[in-house]
């Protein structure tokens, strides 16, 4: 029988809120090389089909690079909000990604709201602070789109999120998007530098980590120390 001690701690390359889905996570352990020779490691994603949730996927397994950490190697995190402001409601089949809004979206308007957000920022009047962790983020993009069902895509991107930045960012542009908010707004409320209880949290069923951007393999372990200086 192998004995492996304590169990190997998981490490995410992004943390999401309950409720939040997540298509392209990324994440590591450390293991002795003996535990888990390479010959065998294509054969762990359908082995782990048996004890993982049903909805959960692991769809490849690979060696790390020296110095690669899931979390701290990141460069940026890709997050989609889906929202249907079709009168009918949304595919059914998609009930469970997408918000329901009940007024018409202007994606002029949408994007006239996102653009003056970009850049580094102390997005503190969009995040629930956490003790001793910093709210400055390179928000790198933030724009609308139309899926071909319809729905307002918003993507959003950034080097790293704080907890419910994106869910508070969507939930600020929403009513800009249809009217009831003037596009300026969310910039005043960023400027203000202190959390605003106008601004609602949007709800988690929307939002899904699409994907997360890693630099070359040779520079992994420095962007690991960088980030890890910067976020403490």
């Amino acid at each position: 029988m192998l004995h492996l001690g304590a169990a190997p701690r998981l490490v995410v390359a992004g943390r999401t809120d309950a409720g939040v889905h997540a298509r392209g996570q990324v994440a590591h352990l450390d293991l002795e090389a003996a535990l888990v020779p390479p010959a065998v490691l294509d054969r762990v994603p359908a082995r782990l089909l048996g004890v993982l949730p049903a909805d959960v996927r692991v769809r490849s397994v690979l060696p790390a690079a020296p110095g690669f950490d899931a979390r701290f190697s990141a460069l940026a995190r890709r997050y989609i909000y889906r929202v249907c402001d079709d009168p009918l409601g949304a595919d059914p089949l998609r009930r469970w990604d997408t918000l329901l809004h009940p007024r018409p979206l202007d994606l002029d308007r949408l994007a006239a709201g996102s653009v003056p957000l970009l850049g580094e920022h102390d997005f503190a009047p969009f995040c629930r602070r956490r003790e001793g962790a910093t709210t400055v983020r390179r928000l790198q993009r933030l724009d609308w789109s139309r899926d071909t069902d319809g729905s307002a895509l918003a993507t959003v991107e950034a080097d790293a999120f704080c907890h419910s930045m994106v869910r508070s960012l969507v939930g600020a542009l929403l009513p800009v998007g249809d009217g009831r908010r003037p596009p300026e707004w969310p910039r005043g409320v960023l400027s203000a530098g202190v959390r605003d209880p106008r601004v609602p949290v949007a709800p988690a069923h929307g939002l899904t980590l699409v994907a997360v951007r890693y630099p070359p393999a040779a520079e992994l372990g420095s962007r690991a120390d960088t980030t890890r200086r910067l976020r403490g």
